[in-house]
């Protein structure tokens, strides 16, 4: 059985299937497309993080195709209908970086509600801008509205809950009579109810036709003029001009984006030289302690799909 791996991935889950199978690992075969599709003619599992884009002209290229192995949890740059009809199976990392991003939540919102950390030059520098510093907020007391109440959405709440943040959720898998709500403490309400109510909103949602530009210009009116925004979970989901103008205008208090609609971000974006906004590459899940973990997971998986697919054969 052979395993192509396109992406970064923890060297000893490498070692260990390099141990076990004929494994090839390039974690920069990701930016040379052609070579990836030449190189895939005769391999048995393809394990990818998010840029590796699995296509039909992809799965076209590998022929001997059983399993996509993915470090991380969202499948927007994976063609499941192609896998489905090619018999593919996809195995995500479920529930391995929750940890990462939800800390990465709490974290950035603490860091836009404070409103402090950014002037260290300046106190180097014998300046002292104490009274313009002097007005951050605290997030104890607050409201978090959390979009999308999976796995991740609960372990953020939790966390929030810990340091005495009010958690509103939303999410159309769950009903209003779930077990969930009692358990984690939540209000469950409507989107429009929870952008209005909540100083910090969180976005825990996959990227799908119902949830592109999910937060458009006309949902920014609708939420408080200091309330701030952290996007950890896929790009698109956020109209990213209208997050802008509503930075720049003075309608929104802050925002953090991790992903993008378009992965680099583009020098002279729209987001260029916005107030109060923390941009980070696509990174919320990705710590060393979740790396391994992800890695781990994933090795494991393909490698017993593979033990069995070779047993059954």
């Amino acid at each position: 059985m052979n395993i192509l791996i396109s992406e970064f991935m923890d060297e000893e889950s490498v070692a260990w299937l390099q141990s076990r199978f004929t494994t090839t690992y390039d974690p920069t075969l990701v930016d040379r497309r052609e070579e990836l599709l030449t190189r895939l003619a005769k391999v048995d599992a393809l394990i990818v993080r998010n840029r590796t884009q699995v296509t039909a002209d992809l799965l076209a290229a590998a022929a001997q195709l059983k399993v996509v192995g993915r470090l991380g949890v969202g499948l927007d740059n994976i063609d499941l209908p192609a896998c489905r009809s090619r018999n593919v199976e996809v195995i995500p990392a479920t529930g391995a970086n929750a940890l990462a991003v939800a800390e990465y939540v709490i974290a950035t919102a603490m860091l836009l509600l404070r409103g402090t950390y950014a002037s260290s030059i300046e106190v180097a520098a014998g300046k002292w801008p104490r009274t313009a510093l002097s007005n951050g907020r605290e997030i104890g007391g607050k409201t978090l509205g959390v979009v999308g109440y999976g796995s991740i959405g609960q372990l953020t709440a939790r966390l929030a809950a810990g340091l005495g943040v009010r958690v509103l959720a939303t999410d159309p898998m769950l009903s209003p009579d779930s077990p969930v709500w009692a358990a984690t403490g939540a209000v469950c309400c409507t989107p429009d109810q929870l952008l209005a109510a909540s100083d910090v909103v969180s976005l825990h949602v996959p990227l799908t036709a119902e949830t592109r530009n999910f937060i458009n210009a006309s949902r920014l009116t609708l939420m408080k003029s200091n309330a701030v925004l952290i996007n950890s979970s896929r790009g698109g989901i956020v109209d990213e001009s209208a997050l802008a103008a509503a930075l720049k205008e003075g309608r929104l208090g802050g925002a953090a984006l991790d992903v993008f609609d378009e992965e680099p971000l583009k020098a002279g974006s729209v987001l260029e030289r916005c107030p109060n906004l923390i941009l980070t590459p696509h990174i919320a899940g990705v710590t060393a302690e979740s790396n391994t973990r992800v890695s781990s997971m994933i090795a494991q998986r393909v490698a017993d799909f593979l033990s069995s697919a070779k047993a059954d054969s």
